[in-house]
């Protein structure tokens, strides 16, 4: 989703940590057997470093890669989960729905080539898609984890969180103040009042707690500064 994303490495139970910013992403599962494979790595690693972006960056795949690994085990196609993390921002451009269209289309044109079966690029591209609402069925236990993970920067450490918070504002540096503050504020609002933040009782173990603390910080910052 365009503005809310995912953490890694255990801290406690109310936080996972990230691992050190240059520690090596682990590979695309599938994809390290062939060229094409290993050319649709350097394609993607390409594009979540391209200069335009300041949170959607490789340090949140490396972030939402991480958090996925202690939801994993939940999984019905683990790896068809990590496979959707190295693409769900693959294509970005601050356009909401479009971004997560255009990635999972990526997907479906890329990963035939390189061998993925068919029922695993469709799963790919559904939960690519998912990640622009983060909604989802009861017992989609793929989409769950994904998601999960694409939320985790919500329950990271104060310092964390409040790092993930200015570069998304400057990912929307575009957008005045006011209408900023505004949608961000309305965005913050939905997710602390649906019925689960996060989708997995792990995920809630992990992150629930410190993810509403932080929210509910942000989000009175954002009325003292309007």
């Amino acid at each position: 989703m365009d503005t809310v994303s995912g953490v890694g490495e255990r801290a406690d139970s109310a936080g996972l940590r990230l691992p050190a910013q240059g520690r090596a992403l682990p590979p695309p599962p599938g994809l390290a057997g062939s060229p094409a494979g290993r050319a649709l790595t350097a394609e993607l690693l390409a594009r979540w470093a391209e200069p335009h972006r300041r949170y959607h960056t490789t340090a949140h795949l490396r972030a939402v890669l991480a958090a996925v690994e202690p939801l994993a085990a939940l999984a019905g196609d683990a790896d068809a989960v990590r496979l959707a993390a190295w693409f769900h921002d693959a294509v970005y451009e601050g356009r909401p729905g479009w971004d997560e269209e255009r990635s999972a289309q990526l997907a479906q044109a890329r990963l035939p080539a390189c061998g993925a079966a068919p029922g695993r690029v469709r799963e790919v591209a559904r939960l690519v898609r998912m990640t622009a609402t983060h909604s989802y069925d009861p017992g989609d236990a793929d989409a769950a984890v994904l998601c999960d993970a694409d939320l985790a920067v919500l329950g990271s450490a104060p310092e964390e969180y409040d790092a993930y918070a200015r570069a998304v504002r400057e990912e929307y540096r575009h957008i005045p103040d006011e209408p900023f503050r505004a949608g961000r504020s309305a965005v913050l609002t939905r997710l602390l009042t649906g019925d689960h933040l996060f989708g997995t009782e792990a995920g809630r173990d992990l992150w629930d707690r410190r993810a509403r603390e932080n929210m509910r910080r942000e989000l009175a910052a954002l009325a003292a500064s309007s």
